[in-house]
C-alpha cells in the first residue's frame, strides 16, 4: 500500500490509556502508558497500511468558538468545572495531560509529524489533509479515528477511507462507500453527515431532532433525496411527511441549519506548509537523541517496535 495515514491523535492516546494501566510507568515512576500504548498501535498501522506519509492529527482547540457560537451545548458537558476566566479545558484523568506532550515529542524524535491548525480541532486537520492530499501525491488516504463523525469523510472518488478504531485497532473495520451502504444506509461520506446531524451526537452534546434516530435519518434522506429535500418537504403541506414528523423537523430546522456548519468538519483549516513537508516518512532525524529519550521514559521497547515498522515499509 501507498499514500497518507492521517491519524486522530486522541482517539488513540485516549484509547492506550484506558486500555493499559498507569503502572506502566518510566523509571522515575512517570506513567507513560498512553504513549507506549500509542506508539504500539502506530507500529501496528505502519505495518498494515504500508503508507509513504504519516500525520498525528492534533486538537490545537479542542472546543472552538465559532462552533460553540452556534450550538453553545457543544462539548460543554465535557469542559473542566473549575475553570474560572481560563479558556475550557477538557475534563482528562491527572496520569494523561502530562502525557500528551510527551508523546509529541516523541513522535517528533521519530520523525512522525504532529500537525495542528490554530483555532481548530483535529478532526479539521484530518479532513484539510483529505482534502489536499491526493492533489499533492499518489496513492490513498487512510483516516484513523474511533469518532464516527469522521466517516463523513469516506470519498471512492478521492481515494479516502476510514479505519474505524473504536473497538479497537488491530482488526479495525476500513469504512469505503460500499461500507457506509452496509452499515449505516447512505451512499457516501456526505450522507453519513447529514444523518449524523438528524440523528444527533449526544458525546458531543448536539442533541439532532426529537425521535428520528439513525435508521429513520437514513430512511429520510433516501426518501427526498438528501437533507435540501427533506427541509423542502417540512415546508411542503402535500409532501408524504407525517403531520407528527413534520412538526418536529419544522421545530429543529434552525438548529438544522447551525448544527451543520458544527459537525461539517472544515477542509480548509490553516496548515502550516512547513508540516504538509514534512509528512513523507524518511530516516529518523537523530536516533541518538530517540534512544536518550526511550531510556529517558522506558519507552525503549515501543520505540524498537516502531523502529522495526519504519524499516518494514522499505522492504
Amino acid at each position: 500500500m501507498s499514500g497518507l495515514l492521517a491519524v486522530d491523535a486522541a482517539t488513540l492516546y485516549f484509547r492506550a490509556f484506558h486500555a493499559i494501566p498507569t503502572k506502566v510507568a518510566a523509571p522515575d515512576g512517570t506513567p507513560v502508558n498512553a504513549v507506549r500504548g500509542y506508539l504500539d498501535m502506530t507500529a501496528h498501522l505502519l505495518e498494515r497500511y504500508r503508507p509513504d506519509a504519516y500525520a498525528a492529527c492534533w486538537d490545537a482547540d479542542w472546543r472552538p468558538a465559532f462552533r460553540t457560537d452556534l450550538v453553545p451545548s457543544y462539548k460543554a458537558h465535557r469542559v473542566l468545572a473549575e475553570r474560572g476566566d481560563a479558556p475550557d479545558v477538557e475534563e482528562a484523568p491527572d496520569e494523561l495531560a502530562p502525557q500528551v506532550p510527551l508523546l509529541a515529542d516523541t513522535l517528533a524524535l521519530l520523525g512522525l509529524q504532529v500537525v495542528a491548525a490554530p483555532g481548530h480541532e483535529a478532526d479539521d486537520v484530518c479532513a484539510t489533509l483529505a482534502a489536499r492530499w491526493p492533489d499533492e501525491a499518489d496513492g490513498p488516504v487512510h483516516v484513523v479515528s474511533g469518532d464516527r463523525d469522521l466517516l463523513q469523510l469516506v470519498d471512492d472518488a478521492r481515494g479516502v477511507d476510514v479505519v474505524y478504531v473504536g473497538a479497537g485497532v488491530r482488526d479495525a473495520p476500513v469504512y469505503d462507500e460500499a461500507g457506509l451502504a452496509d452499515g449505516y444506509g447512505v451512499p457516501d461520506g456526505h450522507g453519513y453527515l447529514e444523518m449524523s446531524l438528524l440523528r444527533g451526537d449526544p458525546s458531543d452534546g448536539l442533541p439532532g431532532v426529537a425521535g428520528i434516530g439513525e435508521r429513520t435519518a437514513a430512511e429520510l434522506l433516501r426518501t427526498h433525496g438528501g437533507l435540501t429535500g427533506l427541509l423542502e418537504a417540512v415546508r411542503d403541506p402535500d409532501s408524504s411527511l407525517s403531520r407528527g414528523r413534520r412538526a418536529k423537523l419544522a421545530d429543529a430546522a434552525d438548529y438544522l441549519h447551525r448544527a451543520l456548519r458544527v459537525v461539517r468538519c472544515v477542509r480548509d483549516a490553516p496548515l502550516d506548509p512547513d508540516d504538509l513537508g514534512r509528512l513523507v516518512l524518511g530516516a529518523e532525524p537523530d536516533p541518538g537523541a530517540t534512544d536518550a529519550h526511550a531510556q529517558r521514559w522506558g519507552l525503549a521497547s515501543a520505540v524498537g517496535r516502531l523502529r522495526a515498522a519504519r524499516e518494514g515499509l522499505s522492504r
